[in-house]
């Protein structure tokens, strides 16, 4: 897959795309990252990309030409049918939020442009006549799109075959369907006692079962206590059975006693 980057500062991305476990996906070309500069295609000595807004008001805003002859610089790059262009990804407080199932369907995809905004905004033309979809991380602005840019590709590249160390890792990550969609369980390495506390007995045992049923009370409780929400969409999914039932009746019981 590929994913081209609309960014007025691709140096930030050069540290990110070298460093950690997911590199391996950059560097294999499984996740093909290409940076653009929308400066390189604006016009004039300055290069000016950016203007002051039509009404007033502090800022500035990101012009549309620079962005179109960008995107159309990428189009000739990626030399792709007319008829089926890569989609253009805005990161915006107006988008949908990005969350585990919209990872896992970039994650099949052929690509997108990612455009990261940057001053009060984008002119508002371009957006209507290039912008295919708009994600956000959450409700809170930053100052750009790069930040957002860089989570979706991490998100994306950690899922690509061969790129964790264990296959099954991302598998047991907290939002994932092989979790039902509840939040991940403790975990615990050496030494046995830290700080005088010492790991759960049941993680000791050797008992496969007993571990696995100890992860899973753990995943309910944590999920219960922190993201009720997603219980009931578990719930209601039919994803909850008798033994999750009852143990969250007892973590219940718990937390009111």
């Amino acid at each position: 897959m590929r994913f081209d980057v609309i960014t007025l500062f691709p140096e930030l991305f050069g540290p990110f795309l070298a460093s950690g476990v997911t590199r391996r996906a950059y560097a294999s070309g499984q996740v093909d990252v290409h940076l653009w500069n929308p400066r390189d295609h604006a016009q004039g000595n300055y290069r000016r990309v950016d203007d002051r807004p039509f009404g007033g008001g502090p800022g500035m805003v990101m012009m549309a030409e620079p962005l179109a002859l960008c995107l159309q610089a990428i189009r000739t790059a990626r030399a792709e049918p007319v008829e089926s262009p890569a989609p253009v990804v805005l990161f915006s407080p107006i988008g949908q939020q990005l969350n585990h199932g919209v990872v896992e369907r970039w994650s099949v995809s052929a690509g997108a442009v990612l455009l990261c905004g940057r001053y009060e905004g984008i002119d508002q033309r371009f957006i209507d006549q290039h912008v295919n979809v708009q994600l956000s991380l959450g409700d809170f602005v930053l100052s750009g799109g790069e930040i957002p840019a860089m989570a979706l590709l991490d998100a994306v590249a950690r899922l690509q075959p061969g790129v964790l160390n264990d296959e099954g890792s991302h598998q047991r990550d907290s939002f994932n369907p092989a979790l039902d969609g509840l939040l991940d369980c403790p975990h615990y390495t050496r030494p046995e006692e830290w700080a005088g506390i010492g790991v759960p007995a049941e993680l000791m045992s050797g008992h496969h079962a007993q571990i696995e049923r100890w992860r899973r009370d753990q995943q309910l409780a944590i999920t219960a206590r922190h993201r009720p929400d997603l219980i009931e969409a578990a719930r209601l999914a039919g994803r909850l059975g008798a033994a999750d039932e009852a143990a969250l009746a007892k973590f219940t019981e718990g937390s009111s006693a």
